[in-house]
């Protein structure tokens, strides 16, 4: 397996709309790096740049040592050695599971069938399927399979475009379990699009966030979330509570009171006006007390494991908190409301406009 390195890539499809602008990223060998980003952001396109079916207009793409576009050279996809796993599997509906996975090995090895069979122990599959047509399988067995037939040839890099976006959220959940496990066990690089933050989160070792066609962040998960570089990072990764803040005496004076904060990777905030982040699950909700902040239930949304609980503030917010299942408030509750662990400042006029509030119910 080989290492990714992209460079000031650019790329245009009109004069005036580029739709990459400077991208650099680097993708250790054997590590695994989600692409995420809103829709039109230059995920796919990037991809498209690193696997050869669109040339950049500057900058180059290199597997290891070996320059594959730009600096006056572009290798063609089918010489590149990377494997390529599309949104919907595209299997070849005229050839078995056997034959997709083979497709692309030495005539020998695809007589002989050992490599085939041991593909689709890799990808969590029964050698049983290996005849099979792909319509006769599950959406989530025909994106193993297209993940089988992209690792069979041994590339020096496994690309995946948001391949299981047309999977219900059960079969999604065990299919890139069983991916991430096929790509770990090979020792795969592999770079994944995704527009699906959970899945970019749980997967992969960095995240390289795109927003307008740049790169606006690139690191390991947990620091993505505790620690995003701006706002509309913040709220993209992960619902976000951001409110109005007063930074004096070294505490966030804001609606829920005044909160130990830290400095966001962007820089030092003066003391003054400025926003605040916290994450849903930092809110404790508790009955009400005097000394503590007081918010009104709006709603709660109910997903068994947990509870999102919309709150009203009386300075005319709102706010979510997550919450376990159990001892729910109702509407129209009045809840004191604490935090856990600290606020992460950006300054003033820092990002979006605060989230809209949730609808009634």
């Amino acid at each position: 397996m080989s290492s990714l390195t992209v460079q000031d890539l650019t790329k245009s499809f009109t004069a005036t709309a580029p739709v990459l602008t400077g991208v650099d990223l680097h993708v250790p060998s054997g590590s695994f790096t989600a692409l995420l980003g809103p829709s039109g952001c230059g995920k796919t396109t990037l991809l498209r740049l690193i696997a050869g079916f669109d040339d950049p207009d500057s900058g180059t793409v290199a597997l290891g040592d070996r320059v594959v576009a730009g600096a006056g050279r572009s290798v063609a996809a089918r010489r590149r050695g990377i494997g390529f796993v599309p949104q919907e599997g595209g299997l070849f509906p005229h050839l078995t599971v056997a034959g997709n996975i083979s497709f692309g090995l030495p005539r020998r090895q695809r007589r002989e069938g050992g490599r085939v069979r041991e593909l689709l122990a890799l990808v969590g599959l029964d050698a049983e399927l290996a005849d099979r047509a792909p319509h006769q399988l599950s959406g989530g067995q025909q994106q193993r399979v297209a993940l089988a037939r992209a690792l069979a040839p041994e590339p020096s890099l496994v690309l995946l475009d948001e391949p299981f976006s047309s999977l219900d959220a059960a079969l999604r959940e065990e299919t890139r379990l069983a991916v991430s496990q096929a790509l770990r066990a090979t020792g795969a690089t592999a770079v994944l699009v995704t527009h699906d933050q959970a899945e970019a989160l749980s997967m992969a070792d960095q995240v390289a966030v795109l927003r307008g066609g740049r790169l606006v962040q690139l690191t390991d998960p947990r620091t993505l979330y505790r620690r995003p570089g701006d706002l509309d990072v913040a709220t993209f990764v992960g619902e976000a509570v951001v409110l109005d803040a007063d930074l004096r005496d070294g505490l966030a004076h804001c609606a829920l009171g005044a909160l130990p904060y830290e400095q966001a990777s962007t820089g030092a905030v003066p003391d003054g006006r400025a926003r605040v982040l916290l994450r849903p699950e930092q809110l404790r909700l508790s009955a009400p007390d005097p000394g503590a902040p007081i918010a009104r239930v709006r709603s709660v949304d109910f997903y068994g494991h947990d509870s999102r609980v919309w709150l009203d503030l009386p300075d005319g917010g709102t706010v979510s908190a997550r919450l376990d299942g159990a001892d729910l408030p109702r509407a129209g509750d009045d809840v004191a409301i604490s935090v856990r662990g600290t606020a992460l400042a950006f300054p003033a006029g820092h990002g979006a406009a605060l989230p809209a509030p949730a609808p009634l119910g």
